[in-house]
């Protein structure tokens, strides 16, 4: 049986008490996509997951994952592999009893243990000694070692909660090359994020307020849809030049805000675009229609 969607969940609710934590949701992630799920803490976003990985029964709806759900809870866990932001691995042993152990948990062979190691690692560019503990790794290293533990039993889906949060940018990268990867080998990679450069990263994003979705759509598309008009930027600005108070005054420019050292500005139409690039070095930040 051929699979098309490898998440497919159909106005799920998850109700306690009086309190809606997921409130009818409904949406699928394609065989092979890279799904971004963001929201502030709350939002539903862990609960949809619990549900989804069948740790957490839904008060109403239908969800399933490669075909699978929590009513044959076995099979669904061979299907998906998890890795949350924290407690995925133990510090005070080795990477390698890390991998043993989780492997036992598993009861997986042992001849296709030792096969998938040798392939996650390389996999990975692993350069350290398996008997380095895992306490000294470095934070990013650690990162993609606990990608390797969740995907030892070779899930089709895979959940990563947050797994770059407190990493530097060089292993943030170096983890999103990763996950592209993963992606172009047909894996299905169900990422939640409070990064929005990764937002970017994804290849449709769903937004989540209150337990429901708000907005799902491609990253360009939502950019599209917020902002219609061109966002441009302007950077380099002498602080003594008085040329963001000039801005101000122009009756074409119809948002004008600052953004770290820069600004970013929307005019009205085209045509004021055009002459306002024609007047100044612009960067254009954001190009959305």
């Amino acid at each position: 049986m051929t699979i098309k969607n490898s998440v497919e969940v159909k106005n799920l609710s998850v109700q306690f008490g009086d309190f809606f934590a997921v409130k009818n949701i409904t949406f699928d992630v394609k065989k092979g996509e890279i799904f971004g799920f963001l929201g502030a803490n709350g939002a539903g976003k862990t609960t949809t997951i619990k549900v989804l990985c069948g740790v957490q029964r839904p008060t109403l709806g239908e969800v399933s994952v490669n075909g699978e759900s929590y009513e044959d809870i076995t099979a669904l866990k061979g299907q998906i592999g998890y890795m949350s932001q924290k407690f995925t691995l133990y510090d005070d042993l080795t990477v390698y009893e890390n991998f043993s152990f989780n492997s036992s948990l598993r009861k997986l062979d042992r001849s296709f243990f030792q096969k998938r190691i040798k392939e996650l690692l390389d996999f990975i560019g692993f350069e350290y000694p398996l008997h380095a503990l895992v306490a000294d790794l470095p934070g990013g290293i650690k990162q993609q070692v606990s990608l390797v533990v969740s995907m030892l039993h070779d899930p089709e889906v895979i959940f990563l909660d947050e797994p770059t949060a407190g990493v530097t940018p060089y292993y943030r990268n170096k983890f999103w090359d990763l996950i592209r990867t993963l992606s172009k080998k047909g894996k299905t990679v169900f990422v939640t994020t409070h990064y929005m450069d990764e937002a970017e990263y994804c290849d449709r994003i769903a937004l989540m307020r209150t337990g429901e979705i708000i907005a799902l759509d491609t990253p360009k598309n939502l950019k599209k849809k917020v902002f219609p008009e061109k966002l441009l930027e302007i950077s380099n600005l002498d602080k003594a030049s008085n040329v963001i108070e000039q801005l101000k005054e122009d009756k074409n420019i119809l948002s004008l805000l600052p953004f770290g050292s820069r600004y970013h500005l929307i005019l009205k139409d085209l045509a004021a675009h055009k002459e306002f690039q024609r007047k100044r070095p612009m960067t254009p930040f954001c190009r959305t229609s």
